[in-house]
């Protein structure tokens, strides 16, 4: 039977011009020493990941912390100036702790710089609307983001956790495509293979990137039966082929013509290390469709 197409390694980021690795990096629990912070961006290197993916809410854990993220990473860089050029870095606003979000030109216009100001660097590779903000207008959201892109803060734009009609009703506004899309999606979080946005990304050329693609740890740990069955089905084609449970599941999203890029969210090295593993991992559509099948709880059509 043949394989679907193995993942390449580095792909176009939407219609940006710029490269990035199969797998990003996320920084969500980033944190520590720089020192501690500065391996686990060296075992990302090493392991073929260019791809960072930050955010300025990252480091808040519900009272203080705001920025903490941003503030690690930047200090990392500050004192190893060389990572910078090998990195393509992304981050994301938007999100005022601890729920409510603006996207209101005053307060992005201010995030941005802030993120920058954290970061200590001129330009982010990609900027994210982290959450949309209902009560901004998308008119007035793609005037922000043209300022940004034409004052050089910015080199591609993405949205995170946004509608179909969020998508496009932004895009509608904008000149110039946007790069990247990134929903929650795993084997266990199947709504964008069913809603349409990943049609939608390969219609319009967007990225996508895939946030908790271990469904918040429970395809290393199932507890449902649910979860076990989809665990099993990863396991048939991880074992077969010397790999891990979680490089498989990686690998399944990468099996997709979309191209979803997984954000490996592990904060150790070995395990970063572990997920490049996903890219030699191959699938038969039977295979894949088995693990499609065991999410679903039921039968295909």
């Amino acid at each position: 039977m043949t394989n679907l197409p193995s993942p390449p390694r580095l792909r176009p980021l939407g219609k940006s011009g710029i490269e990035v690795s199969g797998l990003a990096w996320g920084m969500w629990r980033f944190a520590g020493t720089p020192d501690e912070g500065l391996r686990l961006i060296e075992a990302a290197l090493d392991s073929g990941i260019n791809f960072f993916d930050t955010a300025d809410i990252y480091g808040f854990n519900g009272t203080d912390g705001f920025g903490d993220a941003e503030t690690l990473l930047g200090r990392i860089l500050s004192a190893n100036p060389s990572l910078r050029g090998k990195m393509v870095l992304a981050s994301k606003g938007g999100i005022i702790p601890p729920r409510p979000y603006d996207s209101s030109a005053g307060y992005l216009t201010a995030a941005i710089d802030a993120s920058l100001a954290r970061l200590g660097t001129d330009v982010l590779d990609l900027w994210q609307v982290h959450r949309p903000d209902i009560l901004t207008h998308p008119h007035e959201l793609a005037e922000t983001l043209h300022r940004a892109v034409k004052a050089g803060k910015v080199r591609a734009l993405g949205v995170s956790n946004y509608t179909l009609p969020q998508i496009k009703a932004l895009q509608s506004f904008l000149d110039l495509p946007l790069a990247s899309t990134q929903p929650e999606i795993s084997p266990l979080c199947l709504a964008p293979v069913e809603n349409g946005e990943l049609d939608m990304a390969m219609q319009h050329n967007l990225t996508v990137m895939a946030w908790s693609p271990l469904g918040g740890g429970r395809i290393a740990d199932p507890g449902s039966a649910r979860e076990h069955a989809v665990a099993a089905a990863l396991d048939t084609v991880a074992e077969a082929q010397g790999a891990t449970r979680t490089a498989a599941a990686y690998s399944w999203l990468m099996a997709h013509p979309a191209g979803i890029i997984p954000i490996v969210g592990t904060q150790n090295p070995g395990r970063i290390a572990e997920a490049a593993a996903a890219y030699d991992i191959t699938w038969t559509r039977n295979d894949w469709y088995d693990v499609l099948v065991a999410s679903r709880g039921e039968n295909l059509p």
